[in-house]
């Protein structure tokens, strides 16, 4: 046979081969932030990046003070915000837009979503939309308030154009725990991939003074910190 036609049938039966592989990598990654019935717990990566996420604000002293922490340490954070504290302190919003953080949709006030008709639960995400137009891009992420959703509300929020996001670390800040305790949860806990729930809703809360820790400790052992959409782009298929 000759030689050039051989070196052609190789040459597009590799290419067939990696063509399939890319079509079969993509659809299972598709499938997992396609899938109505899921939410987004932790990133299976190998790549040591770690996501802080911030609940419940903003408050007019619990968050300048986690703003402060992560302006320091040069971090990035997603913050999951209520509409009616937007509406109470938007330049705080604004400042954390400026500083370069991710703002995403924990709803309007905090109510048990699941237990809600949907056109109240769209009213939530709309009111919370609304809130942030002026000082924020429109979120892409959401967060139901205490982790209450069900497939019917993943579903729907992703009607909007939006993935459903939870965690895979709890702090426990928001017991207002100690410092140490805090610390602690992560430090044991933590590996590529984890969202940390932490939060800023009340004051006073251990988690600015934890959160520095936590970063400095993080960085030590080579993790970078990023936000949750960035998280999502290390999104690895096991094989």
């Amino acid at each position: 046979m000759n030689s050039k036609k051989v070196v052609r049938r190789k040459f597009f039966s590799i290419s067939i081969l990696v063509t399939g592989l890319v079509c079969a990598l993509m659809y299972q990654v598709a499938n997992v932030f396609t899938d109505k019935s899921r939410v987004i717990k932790q990133i299976p990566t190998t790549h040591k990046v770690v996501a802080i996420t911030v609940d419940d604000g903003p408050h007019t002293k619990a968050t300048p003070e986690i703003l402060a922490v992560l302006k320091e340490k040069t971090a990035k954070a997603t913050f999951f915000v209520l509409g009616k504290n937007v509406e109470n302190h938007p330049e705080i919003i604004a400042q954390a837009v400026l500083d370069g953080h991710e703002i995403a949709s924990h709803a309007y006030s905090h109510k048990r979503l699941n237990k809600l008709p949907a056109a109240e639960v769209v009213a939530e995400l709309a009111r919370l939309e609304a809130a942030l137009q002026t000082v924020a891009p429109r979120p892409t992420l959401f967060r139901p308030p205490e982790g209450a959703y069900n497939d019917d509300i993943v579903a729907l929020v992703r009607e909007r154009g939006y993935s459903t996001i939870l965690w895979s670390i709890d702090t426990g800040d928001w017991r207002r725990v100690s410092v140490v305790q805090v610390v602690k949860t992560v430090l044991d806990n933590v590996r590529p991939g984890s969202i940390i729930l932490m939060h800023d809703g009340q004051y006073p809360l251990p988690t600015a003074r934890a959160l520095a820790i936590i970063i400095d400790k993080l960085h030590e052992q080579g993790y970078q910190l990023v936000t949750v959409s960035e998280l999502l782009q290390y999104y690895e298929v096991s094989r």
